[in-house]
């Protein structure tokens, strides 16, 4: 809304150094310091706010170290949900499609981990919204965005086809497999996110280097020169997704003024799921998603450790008898946790890797 009044005055009356208006990368920073000022500046009075209602039980099996934190409040993603929403109101083209998709995500996934929260926290309902119908919801909104995709002459730029890392000519065409992959994509990704929330400030930072890599991705992709150069898909519009993630960059950085250790407030579903749905389909739209295992990395091995964890618990129980487990805990965070890793070193040790992975990714672009 901002970008347009300014955009009008600047047509109207011309004033000097209004034209600025105009540049993505200066909108995409004054969404990034928008968004990171509604987070610190509405962060303390959410906090009470939340504490007054909301505070989640700590699972029976948490490391006992956890239990210090059964009075932090959660739901602390609804602050992120909002700063990102209302930075990209103000800052972002509306009639680009690809920032409306992505805002639905973080609202329809973020509703949904709503949901889950409430329900553990306000109800007292063990384990909270059931799996089935969290897996119901992100197939739905797999489902409309693959469709609207697909059918939105915006998107047809190698429409079923994606880039492949380190290779410059090959892509893979998905053909009729395209909105089922869609749909696997986003239900993975926010759920790798929402397993990566387990200790304070490991999913806010990690999160918060994977979509800035995303956003240069996306900056790179909306630039013909730029693209033409990398050899990768021109994406006409791809660049107002820049304003999205840097608002969701700085909306996680403002988060971890309070969400650092130690905590003063946790995410919960309604923060993860929202930011993994964002990577998601940030990923799809650009045509990076075969890329998230690289630079999502972190995110992939946690769920990794987690079907690992559950697999071979099963499979022994069934041969020997008895469940055994290859961590000591899962996800992997947990792991570490319980062989005396300090919490702090776990999470920062967790951000050098999302960094390195975050360099690798940018290699790929070279190497193609």
């Amino acid at each position: 809304m901002l970008y347009y009044l300014l955009k009008y005055i600047n047509e109207l009356f011309n004033p000097p150094g209004m034209g600025v208006i105009e540049y993505l990368t200066f909108r995409a920073s004054a969404a990034a310091i928008t968004a990171l000022l509604i987070t610190l500046l509405a962060g303390p009075g959410f906090i009470r706010f939340l504490k007054s209602r909301f505070i989640e039980p700590i699972k029976e099996e948490a490391p006992p170290e956890h239990r210090k934190k059964k009075d932090v409040p959660t739901m602390g993603g609804l602050l992120i949900i909002f700063a990102v929403e209302v930075s990209t109101l103000l800052w972002a083209r509306f009639e680009d499609p690809h920032v409306w998709l992505i805002m639905l995500a973080m609202f329809w996934m973020g509703l949904i981990g709503f949901v889950d929260d409430y329900r553990k926290v306000v109800l007292k309902i063990k384990g909270g919204l059931a799996g089935k119908y969290k897996l119901i919801g992100q197939i739905t909104l797999g489902l409309i965005i693959g469709l609207y995709t697909w059918q939105d002459p915006a998107f047809s730029i190698l429409l079923s086809k994606t880039t492949v890392p380190f290779f410059k000519k090959i892509t893979l065409d998905y053909g009729v497999l395209y909105i089922p992959v869609v749909i696997f994509i986003i239900t993975a990704v926010s759920n790798a996110v929402n397993l990566t929330d387990g200790l304070d400030g490991l999913a806010a930072g990690s999160s918060a280097i994977v979509v800035f890599a995303l956003g240069g991705f996306a900056y790179l992709a909306g630039n013909a020169v730029y693209a033409g150069y990398l050899s990768i898909p021109f994406i006409s519009g791809a660049g107002e997704i820049t304003i999205v993630c840097m608002a969701i960059v700085m909306a996680c950085v403002g988060f971890l003024w309070f969400n650092s250790n130690p905590a003063e407030i946790f995410m919960g579903d309604t923060g993860s799921l929202a930011i993994g749905s964002a990577i998601a389909v940030i990923a799809l739209m650009i045509k990076q998603e075969l890329l998230l295992p690289i630079l999502a990395g972190v995110f992939f091995v946690e769920t990794l450790s987690v079907s690992m964890q559950v697999a071979w618990f099963k499979y022994t129980k069934m041969r020997f008898g008895e469940g055994r487990r290859i961590f000591l805990m899962a996800p992997l965070h947990h792991h570490f946790q319980m062989k005396g890793w300090a919490e702090q070193k776990i999470v920062i040790r967790f951000w050098i890797v999302t960094i390195l992975l975050f360099l690798t990714s940018l290699m790929t672009l070279k190497l193609r």
